[in-house]
């Protein structure tokens, strides 16, 4: 024998649809946080200078050619070229001063006209207090331009919530090799 199905009454499928909605309200998608609870401090304005050192060329390179277009061996720009990185940062621009972080990321170059890079990385940091944190930089770079600004669109460890700007000034260029050392002035907003 089949046992009868009970009926839904309307106040049991009202609180069952205000239960619904309550539950959903507690799951919001963002609530305002207390900057105190999340250990953040005043925020600072820090300056950091060092040297960015491309090693193109050699068995020690720090940066090499992962990919290119049809085009870009024959363009004055190399339009097309995709270089990934990892360049040593130093206090000096000699090599051999102490390294005090990487440049680890990609540079492109994304310009018909002028030697242009979009360049996407990480400042790695390795020495003193910002060791372990990171500034992420993404932005234009036009290499033959005297002093170039790029944005700081981020950090992590001692530079969460990071934003600020990178001054690049090449310091010097092996025109036979293609190396390169720039020297960066970043001035950066951080907790």
């Amino acid at each position: 024998m089949a046992k009868a199905i009970p009926n839904v009454t309307s106040t049991s499928f009202t609180i069952f649809f205000f239960s619904l909605l309550i539950a959903t309200k507690a799951q919001e998608f963002s609530r305002n946080l207390s900057q105190k609870k999340l250990g953040l401090k005043k925020e600072k304005l820090s300056h950091l200078h060092f040297y960015f050192h491309d090693i193109v060329s050699g068995k020690n390179a720090t940066a090499i050619r992962v990919a290119e277009a049809p085009m870009t061996n024959k363009s004055p720009t190399f339009f097309g070229a995709v270089v990934m990185m990892d360049d040593p940062l130093t206090i000096k621009p000699e090599l051999s001063s102490k390294q005090v972080g990487r440049a680890q990321g990609i540079y492109a170059s994304a310009s018909l006209n002028e030697l242009g890079f979009l360049m996407v990385l990480n400042f790695a940091f390795t020495e003193g207090k910002y060791n372990g944190s990171n500034l992420s930089i993404l932005g234009r770079n036009t290499v033959l331009s005297t002093v170039r600004e790029l944005p700081v669109v981020g950090g992590s460890g001692l530079f969460r919530f990071a934003r600020g700007y990178a001054h690049a000034e090449t310091h010097s260029v092996n025109f036979t090799s293609g190396d390169a050392v720039v020297e960066y002035n970043v001035y950066v907003f951080h907790y």
